[in-house]
């Protein structure tokens, strides 16, 4: 398998290994990578996998897209990250030897649940899996890496968890400051790991994005300081969130004939741009229902073919603060398949993105071609998640988070009576105490390991929105 840059339109494009491309994030001219192809996915083949649990499924996936790893160094990577005791962190929970388990909520419709993981969050599904195989190459090739990431919420908590303690590795996470919920900031600011270094940047999630994507673009620093990347423009966080799409598509059908429906709400486009991928495979996959919230820049692109992503100023700040996006990075992925994976019309796109504009395709073929890849969108309010959570929690008995709130609401108005319809959950509602309160009234219990997390001490370095204070706050502390 080999990977190429969305944006590389030279006549010889480079191909990348997988090893190559893991730890760099964006690809040198900008772009982002994807495999030359993706693999296809026979009857046979899928039949067999309905019987595998999910580590072992892991490994027949990931084998398809890693090549340049011995498969027995790859299985007990797997082995690793996946094994129940480990993954769920010790927590007695019903169905956690299936990793992601389904609940069925009526005929039809059920909820996939994703945030059994160490930090009760959907992101640790792919960061648990990127820290060990960061840190088995890293030893292979006697290395060290400096991880400059990006958080609007879940991935910094899941990244530094993933990332903790980890020999040739230190994590630089910028938040933007005071604009996540208490006990995500509590999650991620009372590590006390001394290669975790969390920045508070003053202003949007946008912000936090466009100082990483910068930095990465400086070659010269990035080489240098050994920069690398965990957001979901590294190509790893998407291909092991490829994992659990299978595994609930081929458990909600009896044969490959079937399909099946998914809600996720997304914001970056990475979790619901997994399961496009999984879609381009093969797999049964009939519709993705795509849900935001307030910042409806995706909503409004699949609506109309504009994509034109809001200022800082234009960017609303909610109750499912994760989602409080306005350039949603990993769209660029999907967009090169849409426009039949034609690099040079792909860098004319982004070329007005990246001077601040946006793009239109709705008198174009390839918006003609936008239902041929299943999509249907819609968007949440906070009156709208409220209304959600208190309709979930009356209807089924169920708490569901803020974000997953949002992914119902849009699933609700698109009912899909032709196929099974799986909510993807995004995060235990734990994480959101002052939403469901709110909602119902009442607040969600945690695990006994988080109770009180808000009143640990804090180790957080707040900065303005500039990317020459965070590349000297890196030079100051970075890695040898």
């Amino acid at each position: 398998m080999r990977y190429i840059s969305t944006r590389d339109a030279s006549l010889n494009p480079q191909k990348k290994t997988f090893t190559e491309i893991l730890l760099g994030g964006l690809a040198p001219d900008g772009g982002l990578y994807l495999p030359e192809a993706y693999p296809q996915l026979g009857n046979e083949e899928l039949n067999r996998w309905r019987r595998l649990s999910y580590a072992e499924l892991a490994f027949e996936v990931l084998s398809k897209f890693i090549d340049d790893i011995p498969s027995a160094d790859l299985k007990a990577l797997v082995d690793k990250t996946y094994t129940p005791a480990v993954y769920c962190n010790g927590r007695d929970l019903k169905n956690a030897g299936e990793i992601t388990p389904i609940r069925p909520l009526e005929p039809g419709f059920g909820l996939l649940e994703l945030s059994n993981g160490p930090t009760l969050a959907f992101k640790d599904m792919a960061m648990q899996l990127l820290g060990n195989l960061f840190e088995y190459v890293l030893e292979k090739r006697g290395e060290t890496i400096n991880i400059l990431g990006a958080t609007s919420g879940d991935t910094g908590s899941a990244a530094e968890y993933a990332m903790r303690g980890k020999k040739g590795i230190r994590v630089f996470m910028l938040s933007p400051h005071e604009r996540m919920s208490a006990f995500q900031r509590a999650q991620m600011y009372s590590l006390q790991d001394t290669n975790i270094y969390n920045i508070a940047v003053r202003g949007m999630f946008d912000d936090t994005q466009d100082i990483v994507k910068a930095v990465s673009n400086d070659h010269a620093f990035k080489s240098r300081f050994k920069i690398g990347a965990v957001n979901s423009i590294n190509w790893a966080r998407v291909v092991a969130q490829v994992i659990y799409y299978i595994k609930a598509s081929l458990a909600v059908t009896q044969s490959n004939d079937e399909r099946v429906a998914f809600a996720v709400p997304t914001g970056n486009f990475g979790n619901i741009c997994a399961g496009h991928i999984v879609r381009m495979m093969g797999a049964p996959i009939g519709r993705l229902i795509l849900a935001t919230n307030e910042n409806d820049v995706l909503d409004e692109f699949f609506r109309t073919g504009v994509y034109r992503p809001r200022k800082a100023a234009e960017t609303f700040t909610t109750s499912s603060p994760s989602m409080d996006i306005s350039k949603a990075s990993n769209f660029e992925r999907f967009v090169f398949d849409l426009v039949g994976r034609d690099p040079a019309q792909l860098r004319c796109l982004w070329g007005e993105i990246d001077r601040g504009g946006s793009f239109d395709l709705s008198k174009t073929p390839y918006f003609e071609r936008l239902p041929h890849f299943a999509f249907v969108s819609g968007k949440s309010s906070h009156a709208d998640r409220i209304a959600t959570i208190r309709k979930v929690y009356e209807k089924y008995g169920l708490m569901i988070d803020p974000h997953t709130a949002d992914g119902f609401k849009v699933a609700f108005e698109n009912p899909t009576p032709d196929m099974p319809l799986l909510a993807l959950e995004t995060a235990l509602p734990a994480k959101f105490a002052e939403t469901l309160m709110e909602a119902i009234g009442k607040s969600p219990t945690r695990p006994p390991a988080m109770e009180g997390i808000e009143r640990l001490p804090q180790r957080v370095t707040v900065l303005d929105a500039d990317v020459q204070s965070v590349k000297r706050f890196i030079e100051e502390h970075a890695a040898d």
